[in-house]
């Protein structure tokens, strides 16, 4: 089973990201289950969202405490929460940022001008589904097309299309990276 954590601010669409991978990882025809875990419910409080994703039934419940991978939609959340708080060795954790990130840990770590993309494709400052692009190019695990029928499922028209072009731009990025750590 792989496990993500997603951690972001309430109108940011973290719930939304955990949503979109599950029903990406459901078109590819694995298992999967996507939950919320909310703080103060309030635009701007912390938020953190869950996926896993398997090739068997997912029949537990609880919130991930060992994420193989961290998605970070807003880097200022890791002032107030731990966001590498157990991640597996070897982990990966992609962060909506413009610069490149240097974290204490031995995770992969992706910067990803997520926002930039958002805001130049949708004309929103919502990074959700381009880090779920990344996502996918960065793991391998879903294919672009599993990620753009996921993203046309939950979103109509112009707003799925710029959604696709921003998770698109994002997983080009991705998958350049996990190219290069394999040629490493």
């Amino acid at each position: 089973m792989y496990q993500i954590r997603i951690h972001g601010r309430g109108g940011q669409g973290v719930v939304t990201a955990a949503e979109l991978l599950a029903m990406a990882a459901f078109v590819e025809g694995a298992w999967a289950q996507a939950f919320p875990s909310f703080g103060s419910e309030r635009t701007g409080a912390p938020v953190a969202a869950f996926c896993r994703i398997s090739d068997e039934p997912v029949r537990t419940r609880e919130p991930i405490a060992e994420p193989d991978c961290v998605i970070v939609q807003d880097a200022t959340v890791s002032d107030h929460v731990d966001v590498l708080a157990g991640l597996r060795p070897g982990g990966c954790v992609l962060v909506n940022s413009a610069v490149p990130v240097a974290l204490s840990s031995s995770a992969r770590v992706l910067a990803v001008p997520a926002t930039d993309l958002a805001l130049r494709h949708i004309g929103r400052p919502v990074p959700n589904a381009a880090l779920i692009g990344a996502f996918a190019g960065l793991t391998g695990m879903l294919r672009f097309e599993s990620v753009e029928t996921a993203i046309r499922t939950r979103f109509p028209g112009r707003l799925a299309s710029g959604n696709i072009a921003a998770a698109g731009a994002a997983f080009a990025l991705g998958r350049a990276q996990r190219e290069e750590t394999s040629h490493a």
